[in-house]
């Protein structure tokens, strides 16, 4: 798992972005063993985070004013059980333009801004579906 901004140049990386665009996926997973049986009333608590390229990206609580956006392997944000992906749509943004879009939008998000009910992970989530479809993933 790393922070964002990351120390790598985003101008370096090759650009792969195909004429069709790149697949955007919402990860989902469970913060509590409880949600086996709050999703029968179809309620739940969760973690989410956006998959593209390869990647998950993700928004997590610290205590110091910087990002806490952070990228890992897909489907395995530690401390959480991954429950399924959705798929959102795609982007016609360039592996090298989404990064360097995440980087922008990171200085947004910062460890100690966090907070459970008005800026948590499905916040940042929704926000990057939004900017890149147009539609955002709460009620869209």
């Amino acid at each position: 798992m790393r922070l964002f901004p990351s120390n790598s140049s985003v101008k370096k990386r090759q650009s792969n972005g195909g004429s069709n665009g790149a697949l955007l996926y919402l990860n989902v997973y469970d913060l509590t063993p409880m949600n086996n049986y709050l999703f029968w009333f179809g309620l739940g608590i969760f973690h989410s985070g956006i998959e593209v390229y390869g990647l998950e990206y993700g928004y997590g609580a610290h205590e110091y004013p910087t990002s806490g956006v952070f990228e890992l392997e897909p489907r395995s944000c530690p401390g959480f059980i991954f429950r399924r992906s959705v798929l959102l749509g795609t982007t016609n943004m360039s592996r090298s333009e989404f990064r360097l879009f995440i980087e922008q939008l990171s200085q947004k998000y910062h460890g100690d801004t966090y907070h459970l009910i008005t800026k948590n992970c499905n916040h940042f989530t929704d926000e990057v579906c939004l900017q890149l479809t147009g539609k955002p993933i709460l009620g869209g």
